[in-house]
């Protein structure tokens, strides 16, 4: 049975540079951190959360700019999301860490240089092997949410980011638009008190553009991390930079092993949504629960 947000204890830390970080928390036993990636927020796996409850308890924070965590920073970095982790760390005395796409990069990058991340389950980590694609939409972005054209810079980083199924890349740019305005305020009629919506999230996609180009082709400092890391995935077909980087990330871990889900995409481990049709977290969750549960 799903554990709803309303079922959740709500809790806080404060990051290094005085920002709030808000959580939810729910479950008994060891801690674990669910740590959600672009387009989600920490709402984004309450079904993992609950498949977990029983055997962990499990912190579930909202990245910057998302539900309970304040504004990002103009100096917004790896380093500032990595300083956020580690306080909720700190807080929960959490030594197993999951990570979606951009989350996943971070839980990487922090256990790169925080030795107590003793065990890490990272679905599709976001990392780019370069940077020649992928990160040259944010200014267009940047632009349009300027003139409060939100529908349009969602295309923007959606494209951007290669994550639009194919029938909506070849759709014209103004029918995709329209199309995005009818869902999004479709959601907004729909949502919960405490949903965090996609006009909500959309400010915070600049970030995850800036936080692909500022990682792009670091993979070599990943033989650095220590831990040992479960690389789950899907079948990969979008975005197209992400099998590459789950197969260069399996030859530099040193302590690693790899499970592909066969019909699961990039949302394969969040809840379904508006944005995420496909979730299947029921699928996903035995291999992270296993894992974690291993001494």
């Amino acid at each position: 049975m799903t554990i709803t947000t309303t079922e959740m204890a709500a809790g806080s830390v404060v990051s290094r540079d005085g920002t709030r970080i808000g959580y939810l928390r729910v479950g008994r036993g060891p801690a674990v951190v669910l740590l959600h990636g672009s387009s989600e927020s920490a709402r984004s796996h309450t079904q993992l959360a609950s498949a977990l409850a029983d055997a962990f308890t499990v912190y579930l924070p909202d990245r910057r700019g998302r539900g309970l965590s304040g504004p990002h920073r103009p100096d917004h970095s790896m380093r500032t999301e990595v300083e956020d982790l580690q306080a909720v760390l700190t807080e929960s005395g959490a030594q197993k860490v999951f990570g979606v796409s951009t989350g996943g990069l971070i839980v990487l990058e922090a256990a790169r240089i925080q030795p107590a991340i003793r065990k890490i389950a990272a679905y599709e980590p976001g990392l780019l092997m370069d940077a020649t694609r992928y990160t040259g939409w944010v200014s267009r972005f940047d632009r349009e949410m300027a003139q409060g054209k939100v529908a349009a810079a969602v295309i923007t980083s959606v494209r951007g980011l290669d994550l639009a199924p194919p029938v909506f890349k070849l759709m014209p740019r103004p029918l995709a638009v329209a199309l995005t305005n009818k869902s999004m305020e479709s959601e907004e009629r729909k949502a919960s008190g405490d949903a965090v919506t996609i006009r909500q999230l959309a400010p915070t996609l600049r970030y995850e553009g800036l936080l692909l180009a500022e990682t792009a082709g670091t993979i070599g400092t990943f033989a650095e991390v220590a831990a040992d890391v479960l690389l789950l995935g899907g079948d990969m077909k979008r975005p197209a930079f992400i099998k590459p980087a789950y197969d260069a990330l399996a030859r530099t871990l040193p302590h690693n092993r790899r499970v592909r889900f066969s019909g699961l995409d990039h949302g394969g481990s969040a809840d379904v949504s508006p944005i995420n049709r496909r979730g299947k977290p029921e699928i996903v969750a035995p291999e992270i629960r296993s894992f974690f549960a291993q001494p």
